[in-house]
């Protein structure tokens, strides 16, 4: 994997990394878990300046294909990540607060993108979330725990009824001819 471009911000962020298929959602999971565990974990941002050479040799990943100058400056928090680093945006872990994956797509050919929410971003993002699953349980007459299964049986009911008045307008063709059908076929559209 290689690093194709980077957004960080307050409440977002964006990475585009070469990959040659989409990322699964049990592995988009895994990722948002295994992040939200080093944020909690609120590890001290440790930096270093030290010859390109030698931050590759103690592992140090250069994300980005670019080159870098003969001094760099190496950024690790833990043991979970060295690499190296133009600007630090967090003194430790916990700063960000949370990640929250919220999309990933193809940008280009053999390019993905992840885009997540952290901090205040992801909090007001969760609480949106929230607020329409409370909406969906009022319109669905039930519980929050049950609009998936409420709303799975409303999706079949009408896939009945459709299928009902499909039956019901053959059978009408049937008995009252091309006449009804011709007539049926002009008011379909509206």
């Amino acid at each position: 994997m290689v690093q194709k471009g980077s957004l960080v911000a307050d409440d977002r962020l964006r990475f585009d990394f070469s990959h040659l298929q989409p990322v699964t959602p049990e592995e988009l999971l895994r990722i948002e878990r295994m992040v939200n565990a080093e944020i909690r974990a609120n590890n001290e941002a440790a930096t270093r300046h030290m010859d390109y050479e030698d931050a590759i040799e103690a592992g140090a990943m250069a994300l980005f294909g670019e080159k870098y100058d003969k001094r760099v400056r190496v950024l690790s928090f833990g043991g979970f990540s060295t690499e190296l680093c133009g600007g630090t945006h967090v003194a430790r872990t916990g700063d960000i607060g949370m990640f929250h994956i919220i999309s990933e797509s193809g940008v280009a050919a053999g390019v993905r993108r992840i885009e997540a929410l952290t901090g205040q971003g992801a909090l007001e993002y969760v609480e949106h979330v929230d607020a329409v699953l409370d909406d969906l349980a009022h319109l669905m007459h039930g519980s929050r725990n049950e609009t998936s299964s409420k709303v799975r049986e409303t999706l079949e009911r009408i896939r009945m009824l459709e299928k009902g008045k499909s039956r019901a307008q053959g059978q009408a063709c049937d008995e009252f001819g091309a006449r009804s059908c011709r007539l049926r076929d002009r008011y379909r559209g509206r």
